[in-house]
């Protein structure tokens, strides 16, 4: 039997970002969508704020999100920079997930500062991804440049701010090496 960290340890190392076009159209549960943000919610927070909030979007909703995030490419794009090509591939990201979350903020500007909140938020979409992969369900954090104009459309308050899309579907890849330089040379060590 595996320890805990021997267990931990393979799945961070196997994690990697899977996106849409390798999703087998399989639909993701719900129980499984929440098991996967459950995770989210024990991300460290200083003062607790707790500042992670997530809309997701299945079915339909996903669509709509998918055409809307299209509308927002083509509106906020100069037309010399257009590309239908990438249009395009934005309505089918949306079509190829099993759902989309979005990856909102809440803001709490009189306990901490916005750098801590934004760091929770990637620990608690960490916390999903690491889960994500333990479910072999594949995922990755998108975040596309017209997320500011997403704000309307999710409702967001004055307070909130979206940090990126979460992808989620299940997959066939298989396991790819991890592209990392060796950690050491990243160290520096201070002991006098």
């Amino acid at each position: 039997m595996k320890t805990d960290i021997e267990v931990i340890s393979q799945i961070i190392k196997r994690r990697r970002s899977i996106f849409p076009v390798s999703y087998t159209g399989q639909e993701v549960p719900v129980e499984v969508i929440k098991q996967i943000l459950e995770s989210a919610n024990y991300a460290p927070t200083h003062k607790l704020t707790q500042p992670w909030r997530f809309i997701v979007f299945r079915n339909e909703g996903k669509l709509k999100l998918g055409q809307e995030l299209a509308r927002l490419y083509k509106e906020v794009t100069p037309a010399h920079q257009f590309l239908q090509k990438k249009y395009d591939s934005i309505v089918e990201k949306a079509e190829q997930a099993s759902c989309m979350i979005t990856l909102n903020l809440k803001l709490h500007s009189d306990k901490v500062p916005e750098w801590e909140e934004l760091a929770a938020l990637a620990c608690a979409v960490q916390n999903m991804a690491l889960t994500a992969e333990a479910l072999n369900v594949g995922a990755y954090w998108s975040s596309p440049g017209m997320l500011a104009e997403l704000k309307y459309y999710l409702n967001l308050d004055e307070q909130e701010k979206c940090y990126g899309l979460f992808y989620m579907g299940y997959h066939n890849e298989p396991e790819r090496a991890a592209q990392r330089q060796p950690v050491e040379d990243k160290i520096k060590w201070v002991e006098a």
